[in-house]
């Protein structure tokens, strides 16, 4: 069974949304703190048609940064699923997060917003996910031992914060550097990494908005 097709009214409005999230994930990715007007700028729509889709900065933001983990998740869950050679399949998740670039919206976005609950459920399932990846690809010998989800999260969000010339040199000099991060990744690794991993709750904390004490 087919979907059908959508109403001309519908249709539009699938296409502003769209674009007004495309541009949103490029405007706030790049500065936090600019306008919800320049997001409509940069889509080419009214800004009256962004604020009958989303009445407020936050809620634009709510959404952008739950499409980014539900996003994430499905990424895991295939790396998990996966039936590919047990370091092509890491390998292809990695790469897959950083072309995806939803690191960025934790970096630069993080505590700039409430999280609604529906999020933080999800950031619990992803949790789990990760757990299940981490387990399966130790087991296979792929993944060295002291690796945690705490420093995947760090060499993706770090790779993710280059930015080189425009958006194709960019993504070529990430995965670039991805790929010198993903050899220190590998079993069994040179030698024992130094302190502790950042800890799931550390990372959490990182979405509290900020001046809100816990």
């Amino acid at each position: 069974m087919t979907d059908k097709p959508l109403s001309g009214r519908k249709a539009q409005a699938a296409r502003n949304d769209k674009l007004i999230l495309e541009a949103a994930h490029e405007v706030f990715v790049n500065d936090p703190e600019a306008p919800i007007a320049e997001v409509a700028k940069r889509a080419g729509v009214g800004i009256s048609a962004l604020y009958r889709r989303y009445p407020s900065k936050e809620d634009l933001l709510r959404k952008l940064a739950g499409d980014g983990l539900r996003r994430y998740m499905e990424l895991a869950r295939e790396a998990v699923e996966s039936e590919a050679e047990p370091w092509e399949a890491f390998r292809t998740f990695m790469r897959a997060v950083v072309v995806a670039d939803t690191p960025s919206i934790t970096v630069r976005l993080a505590g700039t917003f409430t999280p609604s609950p529906d999020m933080f459920q999800a950031a619990m399932e992803g949790d789990a996910l990760n757990k299940a990846m981490l387990a399966r690809f130790k087991s296979a010998g792929v993944l060295r031992e002291d690796v945690e989800n705490g420093d995947l999260q760090m060499v993706t969000e770090s790779v993710s914060s280059i930015t080189i010339g425009d958006a194709e040199r960019t993504r070529e000099a990430r995965l670039r550097i991805l790929e010198l991060h993903l050899q220190a990744l590998r079993a069994p690794g040179a030698a024992p990494l130094p302190g502790s991993p950042v800890t799931d709750e550390e990372m959490g904390a990182r979405w509290i908005p900020k001046g809100v004490k816990e």
